[in-house]
């Protein structure tokens, strides 16, 4: 009786000491809950460059002003216009995605003058021309508009420049940007520009955020 009392005795003690081993999962408390933020407005990360907040400003101030210029008025011959990325060139020292930017002017202006513009896709000619071979071949048929004898010709592109100037307090660690986006819309034919648009800023922070 005694022997069984002691094996008992050494098995719970072995017992507790490994369950003494055993790591408790800790809370992770330092965390912040995800959040919904208003794309025009500044949200709680942000630094001394262009954001989110920013290209929603710019390119409603940017179709605005198109849309006033008289060359783009109804006046029964809407023109053709390319709005892309391919002519926008980013010289700052921000890395930013031109699509962001381009896109929403894009969509934006596509939806408020359908009635004065026509948009013309540059970025995917291959996949139109390919549509048009397996029409042309009897592949399939004609779809429900027919058939045109080339794709669109282009009156205007949009082209444009994001630059920028740094400077920064080496005491304070203080860093200042001014950034500049300068937009043309240039006559493919003739190469005039009929217009243009520019949208600056300045900020100033302490600790700059990293832009991806």
């Amino acid at each position: 009786m005694a022997i069984f009392d002691l094996r008992s005795v050494a098995c719970i003690t072995a017992l507790s000491a490994l369950s003494a081993c055993v790591t408790m999962p800790v809370q992770n408390t330092a965390g912040v809950a995800s959040m919904d933020v208003d794309p025009s407005r500044k949200g709680p990360v942000s630094g001394v460059g262009v954001e989110g907040q920013d290209i929603v400003s710019m390119t409603d101030q940017m179709i605005r002003d198109m849309l006033a210029e008289p060359f783009f008025a109804a006046n029964g011959k809407r023109p053709r216009v390319v709005v892309d990325s391919q002519y926008f060139v980013n010289e700052s020292s921000q890395a930013i995605n031109k699509n962001i930017i381009t896109q929403r002017l894009m969509v934006n202006l596509n939806r408020a003058a359908k009635n004065k513009m026509q948009f013309v896709n540059r970025q995917n000619t291959a996949m139109v021309e390919q549509e048009r071979a397996l029409k042309r071949s009897g592949t399939t048929d004609t779809g429900t508009r027919g058939l045109t004898r080339a794709q669109l010709g282009v009156d205007y592109r949009l082209s444009g420049r994001i630059s920028s100037l740094d400077s920064r307090n080496v005491k304070s660690g203080m860093v200042q940007r001014y950034t500049q986006i300068s937009f043309e819309m240039t006559d493919v034919e003739s190469g005039e520009i009929v217009w243009t648009g520019m949208y600056e800023l300045t900020r100033a922070a302490a600790d700059d955020v990293v832009y991806r």
